[in-house]
């Protein structure tokens, strides 16, 4: 039996580019692994499965993207052993937090550890499960760019804390991107070094350019910013394709009080730590 924490990442602006001919849009942008995660435990069964603890249903069950990844690595070794997963949840879904990609990531790891699979080819077998996961596989901060498939580790980040604020809705990825291209690809707010941790500064301005596509779909997003931004007196971003929102604070201290008075709804309100990993192996 492998367990495994699976970390969440925010992405610490996001520039996209005009869809290719295959349909994927090209993205660029600093992503940071963050200390919300789900658990996720692989071990030999008498028949394959997916399921919560205590037996409870998975969205999407045997086509969730934590099996495709173990069901990748067990295809790559060879073998046709049974396996039984269990996910326990805590990153919200279609948040923009790549909650479904680190759960990918940690199968990837676990199955690996538990078929004598290496870690580069574990890498190898990362792209095909998703734009997000050859980060989630390497965690920590990264500069990402291409599909998601080209991963450059940067040195850690520190001096500040995340504040993140899930608003009531969820929103498909694909969704966002096709609206992103009906606008005709607008440009995100910037948010000007001045208003950005001193780590943070060389890469000014911080922007998401699918924030206006996320706004469109879900106008409510627009409406959860300004009430941020108004009262913790600072910009505030939003993560991947929404709707997850943050702001930067000194500490987890002050972030945690900052989302202490959040209004009753959000899906998810913490004051967050930046992690130098994307997953953990849980003794």
């Amino acid at each position: 039996m492998i367990e495994v924490a699976a970390y969440a990442k925010v992405n610490l602006g996001l520039r996209v580019g005009s869809a290719a001919p295959d349909g994927y849009h090209p993205v660029w942008g600093i992503f940071q692994s963050i200390d919300l995660s789900d658990r996720l435990v692989l071990a030999a069964a008498d028949e394959d499965s997916i399921t919560g603890p205590h037996g409870g249903e998975i969205p999407a069950g045997l086509d969730n993207l934590a099996w495709q990844a173990v069901r990748a690595v067990r295809h790559h070794a060879g073998v046709t052993s049974a396996l039984a997963v269990t996910l326990e949840k805590q990153i919200p879904v279609a948040a923009g937090l790549g909650g479904g990609s680190a759960d990918a990531a940690a199968a990837l790891i676990a199955a690996g550890r538990l078929l004598g699979v290496d870690r580069d080819e574990l890498t190898g077998l990362a792209p095909a499960l998703g734009s997000d996961v050859p980060f989630c596989i390497v965690g920590g901060t990264a500069r990402v760019s291409g599909h998601g498939e080209v991963v450059t580790t940067l040195d850690a980040l520190d001096g500040f804390s995340l504040a993140v604020v899930v608003p009531p809705i969820e929103l498909a990825t694909p969704a966002v991107f096709r609206r992103w291209d009906e606008l005709d690809e607008p440009t995100g707010l910037d948010i000007p070094g001045r208003d950005l941790p001193p780590a943070l500064r060389e890469e000014a301005p911080l922007r998401n350019d699918l924030y206006p596509a996320a706004a469109a779909i879900a106008p409510v997003i627009d409406d959860w910013r300004a009430d941020l931004a108004a009262a913790w007196g600072r910009p505030v971003l939003m993560s991947g394709s929404g709707p997850s929102l943050y702001g930067f604070f000194v500490d987890k201290e002050e972030a945690t009080a900052a989302v202490a008075g959040i209004p009753p709804g959000a899906r998810c309100a913490e004051g967050i730590d930046l992690m130098s990993v994307g997953w953990r192996v849980v003794d």
